[in-house]
């Protein structure tokens, strides 16, 4: 590793980031691998714990690595991007990138709306929805967990939705019930993970994540999904283009 240079004005802990960078993105450490621990770093570059510690932390809190107690740090993965610019389907948008989109369905159960549901899907009082709860996975990785709420109306079987393990949603409505999702309409907020979110998600209780709405429309521009998801802020980053 190429040594500091003490007499930089670049501080030494920013010297380090960038040699740690370097060793990401020659290919040295890929997602998943430790890097080396903070004895090995002090030794290498001959600088204090103190350095070292606020290099890794900032990189820590820009997703670039992780920590995992009592096993090290080590390099994490590259975030999902996604454009806000258009309607997208997210099992399309891992297939677009490479990766290979599955589902774990959690429940599948016959509710009665809350009344942000019953106001989504422009429901009557006495409408009956089916709520799906999954875990949705990038090669086999947790990145969303989603409850989905869906006029009971329109789907007539709620077993057929244990086939989104499959298949994704949009395609199954599609080809089952004739029910084309056409545009949707989304709100985002911050929110930290919860305990049975962290379990479900795989990741630390406390962590950042995004709260998404998602309202879907058919092509009668008729509700026919509403739908809350916790996003993993470390996976995930949605972006749009101002122009």
């Amino acid at each position: 590793m190429k040594p500091l240079d003490q007499a930089s004005i670049i501080p030494l802990y920013y010297q380090v980031k960038q040699r740690l960078e370097e060793r990401i993105k020659s290919g040295e450490w890929n997602p998943g691998d430790k890097i080396d621990s903070e004895n090995q770093l002090m030794e290498k570059l001959n600088v204090s714990r103190n350095t070292v510690k606020k290099a890794i932390e900032e990189m820590v809190q820009e997703d670039i690595l992780y920590r995992i107690q009592g096993k090290g740090t080590f390099v994490a993965h590259a975030k999902l991007e996604q454009s806000l610019g258009g309607f997208y389907s997210f099992s399309q948008v891992l297939r677009d990138k490479g990766f290979k989109p599955s589902d774990i369905v959690l429940e599948v159960e016959e509710v009665s709306p809350s009344s942000a549901v019953r106001k989504g899907l422009q429901l009557d009082h006495e409408e009956k929805v089916i709520k799906m709860k999954r875990i949705r996975c990038a090669d086999g990785e947790p990145i969303i967990l989603e409850s989905s709420y869906m006029p009971k109306s329109i789907v007539r079987n709620k077993d057929d939705l244990f086939d989104v393990a499959t298949s994704s949603l949009y395609e199954l409505l599609a080809n089952r019930y004739g029910v084309s999702v056409i545009r949707a309409k989304e709100a985002f907020e911050p929110v930290l993970i919860r305990e049975e979110e962290s379990v479900h998600l795989k990741t630390e209780v406390g962590k950042p994540a995004l709260l998404l709405e998602r309202t879907a429309f058919d092509t009668n521009n008729r509700p026919v999904e509403f739908c809350i998801s916790i996003v993993r802020g470390d996976r995930c980053r949605f972006y749009t283009d101002l122009v």
